[in-house]
């Protein structure tokens, strides 16, 4: 008989997390939710019969409590979804370094906090997994993207770097690097957003993704292609070819 997988995700109170914990529940994971919306949770755990821990990802010993938390409720953990995080966006001529740390801590550093926390739990599970969130910007910086684009690149090198240091306990490490998803995220966005999919569509890729125990996970397929392409070409021509494309002018 196959065993039951725990699963804690993060920021799952909305967006991809919320849609990805849905999409588990019908493959019958053991779920335990995360997030600062507690209503969200409660409205969450009615559909997908999880566990609710609401903390701040941004506090580290929030981050310690939680998994002492649920490692009392469920014994430990066997697949960890770090996915909280946010975007804002800079406007380069008011230049605000504050938007760049705000970025930094709540995506990048409460990455870290959330591995301290969940490492001793996955060392005592005997199908250990831990996942990320990163984005697509992490293959090429875009506009007003330095803030959010750096936490997300910052993510990408920190988990590929877990993932050869894991590799003798044997932890698999993957890393979601999504295009554009429909979220309450992106529905604040000002810009177009190419070939963006619904959260349930790309709730499935990732899930797949996990199932398969792929080190990147791809949803959807061609803008993020593309921007890795990008980040192939020479700087120069690059650059060149993104400021057309966004240009307003």
């Amino acid at each position: 008989m196959t065993k039951t997988l725990r699963v804690w995700i993060t920021g799952a109170s909305s967006g991809i997390g919320r849609a990805v914990a849905l999409e588990m529940a019908k493959r019958n994971y053991q779920l335990v939710i995360s997030g600062r919306n507690q209503v969200n949770l409660q409205e969450l755990a009615t559909l997908t019969q999880a566990e609710i821990v609401p903390f701040d990802v941004t506090d580290k010993s929030a981050n310690l409590a939680a998994a002492a938390k649920i490692k009392e409720m469920l014994g430990g953990i066997d697949i960890v979804f770090l996915n909280a995080g946010n975007c804002e966006y800079i406007d380069i001529k008011q230049f605000d370094s504050d938007i760049i740390e705000r970025m930094i801590k709540t995506n990048f550093l409460s990455m870290a906090y959330g591995v301290e926390a969940a490492l001793p739990l996955l060392r005592n599970s005997s199908a250990p997994h831990l996942v990320a969130m990163s984005s697509s910007v992490a293959y090429f910086g875009l506009p007003r993207a330095e803030g959010y684009g750096a936490s997300k690149a910052a993510i990408r090198s920190f988990f590929q770097s877990l993932r050869i240091d894991l590799m003798p306990e044997k932890i698999p490490v993957s890393i979601v690097l999504p295009g554009f998803i429909k979220t309450p995220l992106t529905d604040k966005n000002d810009f177009p957003m190419p070939q963006r999919i619904s959260a349930e569509n790309a709730a499935k890729k990732i899930v797949d993704g996990i199932e398969a125990k792929k080190q990147e996970i791809i949803t959807p397929y061609f803008f993020p292609l593309f921007l890795r392409i990008l980040g192939c070409l020479p700087s120069r021509l690059a650059s060149f070819l993104v400021h057309k494309m966004t240009s307003t002018k």
